[in-house]
């Protein structure tokens, strides 16, 4: 990296660091044209398989938004990255320089979310809830029976809201597990305290895991947007996780 970079940034093991962007604040050309060259091969060819401009760019935004991300602990260029898929395809940092960095993306219409950890497994989702969605009929083939109960104990106003809540903790937890689909979301169930409070997890034991090894967020970023987060304990009872700030994020990466 330059000798003008930012300094780095510390991450303590009993804290996971959430970033959050708008994709449009990066939506500029040239902008676009320096983070491209940000990219490796692969992830050019598949941003350019997209048919709408907008897919492309939300591509892109996650990308560099990733890489500019690991560069504030780690002084690797941001083009530097190089990443592996696991057996699920989920990206991975590939270097035995930063093996205990850890990272999840998810992304959705106005709003991309990078979750950082150290040597633990870590998930994080964000879900666009003004979008169209059946929640009864969308939950009534996904969801644990006990979810499905209580969704629909609440009342018809406050279907989707439930039912958000419920969908991005689901989410996060098989992505913190690196398995995606390949876990079936009907075999655990969250259990949830009012508004954004505590969120639990019961895990069938063919899956596995220990429901008493995990942690959850929830946060709601945005009047559209709900984001929760998955992170797996360690020695520590309890884990903070930080939100970042991400609108001078590129100033210090193309320092």
């Amino acid at each position: 990296m330059s000798d003008d970079a930012a300094p780095l940034l510390a991450l303590p093991s009993d804290e996971a660091h959430l970033w959050l962007l708008d994709p449009a604040a990066w939506d500029i050309p040239a902008l676009s044209a320096r983070l491209r060259t940000w990219l490796s091969p692969d992830e050019a060819a598949r941003m350019d398989r997209y048919l709408f401009l907008r897919h492309r760019h939300e591509y892109l935004a996650t990308r560099a938004l990733c890489r500019a991300v690991l560069s504030r602990y780690a002084p690797v260029d941001p083009a530097a990255w190089r990443f592996r898929a696991n057996r699920w395809g989920r990206p991975e940092v590939d270097s035995p320089e930063t093996p205990w960095l850890r990272f999840n993306l998810s992304n959705a219409e106005g709003m991309l979310a990078c979750l950082v950890a150290r040597e633990r497994e870590v998930g994080v989702d964000v879900e666009d809830t003004a979008r169209e969605v059946d929640v009864l009929s969308t939950a009534s083939h996904v969801f644990a029976p006990s979810e499905i109960a209580a969704l629909r104990r609440q009342r018809p106003d406050a279907h989707r809201a439930r039912f958000f809540h419920y969908w991005t903790l689901k989410e996060s937890y098989i992505k913190a597990r690196g398995m995606g689909l390949a876990l079936p979301l009907d075999r655990f169930a969250f259990e949830l305290d009012e508004g954004d409070g505590e969120a639990r997890i019961v895990i069938d034991p063919s899956l596995g895991d220990e429901s008493e090894a995990w942690q959850f967020a929830r946060l709601r970023p945005s009047p559209r947007h709900q984001v929760a987060v998955a992170l797996r304990r360690g020695a520590e009872p309890d884990l903070r996780v930080v939100l970042r700030e991400a609108s001078g994020l590129l100033d210090q990466a193309l320092r």
